[in-house]
């Protein structure tokens, strides 16, 4: 169904098999993996009909909203979205690409595999086993007059050098990579070889992102952690003795999980006149990510700690998902 060799056994593959459930187009992702003893296979199930391409759903705070509604509006630029596989990057860089769909302005994506169908926006699938990678399709790309560009992964640095190049010819050009948090995403793309004067020319944003899981409604309850969870996130039970936080009992509605739903946390960081300045002299992460703060960057875990204390995640799914920022 998949449309995998059945016969090999010995090499990892993937796959994708489109199916009809109860009049829904659902999408599986198969991979296979060879192992010692037979093969290792995962499935990722994408469920057309509920996927919510909206950035009001996504579950960004309001002020981070407006900022990366006004960069993805420029007229050139590169913005990023980072984090692990799975986190949601394709999901928020489609939610952007909804919003900025209009019959004025050409919109082409190349993706492994095109994920979502959108009207309007022209959709270019990967296939490196006939030569057909993101560095040859986003050459290609650009002879075909776009206005903005989604490049699924920027993997080496063929593929960020053509990037870089697009939005400095005045395309606005959106990519995800993978990286930890916002500021360490410049030195994986100083390691990769793209010069510092180019990032500084070019970039525009970096948001980084996670997803954790909701409380569910239904059976949401009042909760006191105890001291070693609030330890976790650097916390005494002083620090929090007028705050409030939740969990799910488990119920019917949520399978006896607690949770129902996902959201996002976000680290959002804009690329401004002192950031360029520390990029170009070849500045460290660190010192990035404290100019970043200083200049109103909110780490991954204050976001999660805001969710937290607004009852829609609980401290086990933010400590499982993000870093100390100490």
């Amino acid at each position: 169904m998949a449309d995998l060799d059945i016969a090999e056994r010995r090499m990892p593959q993937d796959g994708r098999i489109r199916l009809n459930v109860g009049g829904h187009p659902v999408d599986m992702r198969v991979s296979v993996l060879p192992t010692m003893f037979g093969e290792s296979v995962v499935m990722r199930i994408l469920d057309r009909s509920v996927v919510m391409l909206d950035l009001e759903a996504v579950g960004m705070p309001d002020d981070i909203l407006v900022a990366f509604r006004e960069a993805i509006r420029r007229p050139n630029g590169i913005v990023l979205v980072t984090g692990p596989t799975g986190c949601g990057k394709t999901t928020t860089l489609y939610g952007a690409l909804n919003e900025l769909n209009v019959v004025e302005d050409k919109l082409i994506t190349t993706e492994d595999p095109v994920e979502y169908d959108i009207d309007g926006i022209v959709q270019m699938p990967i296939d490196a086993s006939i030569g057909n990678t993101f560095a040859q399709c986003l050459r290609s790309i650009l002879r075909q007059d776009p206005d903005k560009i989604l490049v699924g992964e920027i993997r080496d640095l063929e593929t960020a050098e053509i990037a870089v190049q697009a939005s400095l010819t005045g395309h606005m050009v959106f990519s995800t990579l993978h990286t930890n948090d916002a500021p360490s995403t410049i030195t994986r793309l100083r390691d990769m070889g793209v010069p510092p004067f180019l990032l500084t020319a070019t970039l525009e944003a970096i948001l980084a992102q996670r997803l954790v899981r909701k409380i569910c409604k239904e059976c949401r309850e009042q909760t006191m952690p105890g001291t070693e969870l609030l330890a976790q996130l650097d916390l005494t039970p002083d620090d929090v003795i007028d705050k409030k936080f939740y969990r799910g009992r488990g119920c019917a509605a949520c399978n006896n999980t607690g949770y129902k739903g996902r959201t996002g946390l976000y680290e959002y960081m804009p690329i401004n006149d002192q950031l360029r300045d520390l990029i170009n002299r070849g500045a460290s992460t660190e010192k990035i990510r404290d100019l970043a703060l200083r200049t109103g960057m909110l780490p991954l875990r204050t976001s999660g700690l805001e969710k937290v204390f607004n009852g829609i995640t609980t401290i086990e799914e933010v400590v499982r998902e993000t870093v100390s920022d100490a």
